[in-house]
């Protein structure tokens, strides 16, 4: 099972104050709850530590992030891989007659028990906490 979630954010920023939040992997990783921790990679790159609280699943799991495509400024993709999962993330900023819109797409692909159910569950939680770190980011309360 693939569990894929879309959220937009309606902002009243300019469209690069958004990117700089966006296009950052270390922002990204941290808005994200189930992210332990993060290591910065040259480039886009990251390694994201998550730690999920559901069976067989005792330990943290190392997610190598990469961005494959980026549109300064309005467009970045990413795709994190990892024995446990599959993840991509797209972020698009549209620029609207007072700010911008940032439209988020996630799918996430389990490859262990447990982690689709996790994720069907939580997802869009997660998409609040980066919507939450965003506007707190630009100065924009929620």
């Amino acid at each position: 099972m693939t569990v894929r979630v879309e959220r937009t954010f309606e902002l009243p920023v300019p469209p690069e104050e958004v990117w700089e939040f966006i296009a950052d992997p270390k922002r990204r990783a941290s808005a994200i709850s189930v992210v332990a921790d993060y290591d910065a990679r040259e480039g886009h790159r990251a390694t994201w530590h998550i730690k999920l609280p559901i069976p067989f699943v005792n330990r943290t799991i190392p997610v190598e992030t990469e961005d494959v495509n980026r549109e300064e400024p309005r467009y970045v993709k990413f795709i994190g891989r990892s024995s446990a999962l599959r993840v991509t993330g797209e972020h698009e900023i549209q620029p609207t007659e007072d700010g911008c819109r940032l439209v988020n797409r996630f799918v996430v692909e389990g490859r262990v028990p447990g982690i689709e159910r996790y994720f069907k569950k939580h997802l869009d939680d997660e998409l609040s906490n980066l919507g939450d770190a965003l506007h707190e980011e630009v100065g924009v309360a929620t």
